[in-house]
């Protein structure tokens, strides 16, 4: 049996002050993108338009722009201007000036929320997961379960009926969105639109696209590494390779995105019924290149990047984690079953 005495501590020296900072902790990562979205939402800057307004590209455009920027922090714009668009299409007040918004709508196995009626109004109780920005939102849309059915509830993250359970969230990538589970106790809580309402409007599907979005902006962040050692030296033809097919996997998914942008801004309320479709098509079809993104960045440009730049290694863990939001294989068979029914074929 070993013992302690033979793993003596390790005594690391002092650190070289001259040396390279490391990269930045967790709850580093969470300051630092709370500081952005906040700056971002005061600033005007996620008064975006809205899906199908005639200008769904642009907003497509403007979150994939986020992902390039930072996925942690995309992921916290996107649910706040999700939210923006929820409210206006099932009606209730506006969003104002100064309010962060969450959707907190994760439903994994598991006891969850339950909703009950207190008199007039409504009270949510239990322990919801992956709550993005838990600590940085004012606000959140929260679905829960009642007695009649999964409904939608606005409700304001103060106080102890709302708090975020600390520990919850161990991720690497996406550690700076703050996707702790928050625990509701008793909390007070507004209904927002009718029962199902959250999934059954046209705009679930098109809130979908904007998460495409995002990771399409997350897969050119990470193809950025690639791109740019392609200026510095002559790539080796493996390399080259690689980079070819990155861009064409990249140009194919940003034009499948901007049709269907175009498509959500010629039938915004789905009277053709497509929506449904097009969200799985679209959505399967940006996983995949990102996927494949990942793969031949990484192909290219081996453990360097991973190892010694901090911002690549972390788009890197941060795409991984982010397209595990969708559903892969559940999505695929949907859509097969889909086309089944409806007889349509590409």
């Amino acid at each position: 049996m070993t013992t302690d005495a033979a793993y003596p501590l390790r005594t690391d020296p002092d650190p070289d002050p001259g040396a390279e900072p490391g990269p930045p902790g967790p709850a580093e990562l969470c300051r630092a993108v709370a500081r952005r979205f906040t700056a971002l939402v005061d600033g005007g800057t996620l008064r975006l338009p809205l899906p199908g307004s005639g200008r769904t590209r642009e907003r497509f455009r403007h979150l994939a722009d986020l992902g390039r920027e930072d996925l942690c922090v995309a992921r916290l714009a996107e649910g706040h201007t999700d939210a923006v668009a929820i409210r206006h299409e099932l009606g209730g007040p506006a969003v104002r000036p100064g309010e962060r918004w969450g959707v907190w709508a994760a439903h994994p196995p598991g006891p969850g929320v339950h909703a009950h009626r207190d008199g007039a109004a409504w009270r949510l109780t239990g322990v919801k997961p992956y709550c993005s920005g838990a600590q940085t939102c004012t606000h959140a849309l929260v679905t829960a379960d009642s007695d009649d059915g999964r409904r939608l509830f606005a409700v304001r993250v103060a106080g102890p009926a709302v708090a975020p359970v600390p520990g919850t969230w161990q991720a690497v990538g996406m550690a700076g969105s703050d996707s702790l589970d928050v625990r509701f106790s008793d909390a007070p809580a507004e209904p927002v639109g009718d029962v199902d309402g959250y999934v059954r409007r046209p705009g679930f599907q098109h809130g979908g696209l904007g998460v495409a979005a995002c990771w399409l902006g997350g897969a050119r962040a990470v193809a950025a590494t690639l791109f740019a050692e392609s200026g510095r030296h002559p790539l080796d033809p493996h390399a080259a390779a690689h980079l070819g097919e990155v861009d064409v996997l990249l140009h194919a998914a940003g034009t499948v995105l901007e049709q269907a942008a175009d498509a959500v801004d010629d039938d915004p309320c789905d009277h053709g019924g497509g929506a449904r479709l097009r969200s799985l098509r679209v959505r399967a079809l940006v996983e995949r290149v990102c996927t494949d993104v990942l793969h031949h960045v990484g192909r290219a440009t081996g453990a360097g990047p991973l190892c010694r730049d901090a911002a690549h290694a972390r788009a890197v863990a941060d795409l991984g984690v982010y397209l595990r939001q969708h559903h892969a294989e559940r999505s695929t068979e949907e859509l097969a079953r889909l086309l089944t029914e409806t007889q349509e074929r590409p």
